[in-house]
């Protein structure tokens, strides 16, 4: 087994060094940056050195004692924390193991499962499809899957890619999501398609989604000819510089660096096992990820890599598509005033203002992002145990944001 493990780590350390050797003969001006910011300390880029709005508060000292106490009071195994601007990282931090068991610290290129976060990442890629004319976001499913039936009435028909990515089919929500619970694959859920009830019209009603938002995956592969997880490497993680992140399960059991996912039983935190039926939607949930990782990708859709996302696609990614008014843990948050869900992404008005934002939760995880371009800052927080204490930590990221003293 212990040779085994050599090989396969050596065989892992092998490829990822031929991705940071590609990375850093592609990406030399970015690495000077960061550079710079390991040379003087993350906190160079604090606010007294950056252009930022003066109707916010980038104090982020009492926010982040707060949410260091309450990881410690909630005795969670593992975190990692990073808030950032357009111009580089404000704070980064980790705080505890990545497994109990063997009591591996966390840092900051420990990987974690995103859960559901993944799917701000199918959005772009979808948004990428439209932008390099693969598709148009009125492409009808049937059109793409002539075999394919999609819920139990004709205006089903009519499901576009826009619905599919906004999650405004019209179909029943959560469809199928029970079967993935017990452990069946995407694969082998889709000749069930035809069964799942039309609630309304496509375009006219929210219902949040796993495995039917994860035909965007088929219509990459259709579209381009290319994989899912190749796609999203060649087009998003590595031309920003995500050279950890990976998509599926073979990759996350294969890393070296992964944490382990927690769950509490009889009032302590133990690893449990991870359910390989969510790896199979990887569009809606199988990307896996370090901190770092993901700072990058809230920077790029602040706008700090024009080259990768222009601020037109990213404006299209943002925009609001359907009204999603109820039924989640952030409609009941102090301030919020009214909620959306664009492409891959949720957006809501917070104490007048816009906010841009995605959870995430899998068997053993749970994360938090959001992000409000007109502060020019934005916050991930990765969990790798089940707590709901990561429902607290967005407002109370933003509830800090705009405390301004008088």
């Amino acid at each position: 087994a212990n040779r085994n493990r050599g090989i396969r780590n050596s065989r892992i350390a092998t490829y990822r060094q031929a991705n940071m050797d590609e990375f850093f003969k592609t990406h030399k001006s970015r690495l000077r940056s960061l550079c710079l910011i390991l040379l003087f300390g993350a906190s160079s880029l604090s606010a007294d050195n950056l252009i930022l709005p003066a109707d916010y508060n980038y104090d982020l000292s009492e926010f982040v004692e707060w949410m260091e106490a309450a990881t410690r009071e909630k005795k969670i195994p593992g975190v990692a924390l990073a808030i950032v601007s357009r111009e580089g990282i404000m704070h980064m931090q980790t705080w505890g193991v990545r497994s109990i068991d063997t009591q591996e610290a966390v840092h900051t290129d420990s990987i974690f499962r995103i859960a559901s976060m993944s799917k701000t990442f199918a959005g772009a890629s979808a948004a990428l499809l439209v932008d390099q004319h693969y598709q148009s976001w009125d492409t009808k499913l049937t059109d793409l899957f002539p075999s394919m039936h999609l819920g139990t009435r004709s205006s089903s028909g009519g499901i576009t890619l826009k619905h599919v990515v906004s999650h405004s089919t019209g179909l029943m929500p959560h469809s199928y999501s029970n079967l993935l619970d017990d452990g069946v694959s995407y694969d082998r859920i889709k000749p069930s398609f035809s069964k799942i009830p039309t609630v309304c019209k496509p375009g006219s009603c929210y219902g949040y989604q796993n495995v039917v938002f994860s035909l965007i995956g088929d219509v990459v592969e259709q579209s381009t000819g290319e994989s899912y997880e190749k796609f999203i490497y060649e087009q998003i993680f590595k031309p920003l510089g995500m050279v950890s992140a990976s998509v599926g399960m073979e990759a996350y059991l294969e890393n070296v660096e992964a944490t382990q996912p927690h769950r509490k039983s009889r009032g302590a935190w133990r690893t449990t096992s991870t359910n390989p039926a969510y790896y199979s939607v990887a569009p809606a949930s199988g990307i896996n990820a370090s901190i770092f990782d993901m700072s990058m990708w809230v920077r790029a859709n602040l706008g700090a890599f024009p080259e990768v996302l222009s601020p037109d696609f990213l404006s299209q990614l943002h925009e609001p598509i359907i009204a999603t008014p109820r039924g989640n843990y952030f409609n009941r948050w102090t301030g919020l005033e009214k909620a959306y869900y664009a492409t891959g992404w949720r957006v809501f008005d917070y104490k007048g203002q816009r906010v841009v934002h995605h959870g995430g939760g899998v068997r053993g995880y749970r994360s938090e992002m959001a992000f409000v371009p007109e502060a020019n800052i934005g916050l991930v927080l990765l969990f790798n145990a089940e707590s709901n204490l990561a429902n607290d930590i967005v407002p109370a990221f933003l509830g800090n944001l705009t405390d301004i003293a008088d």
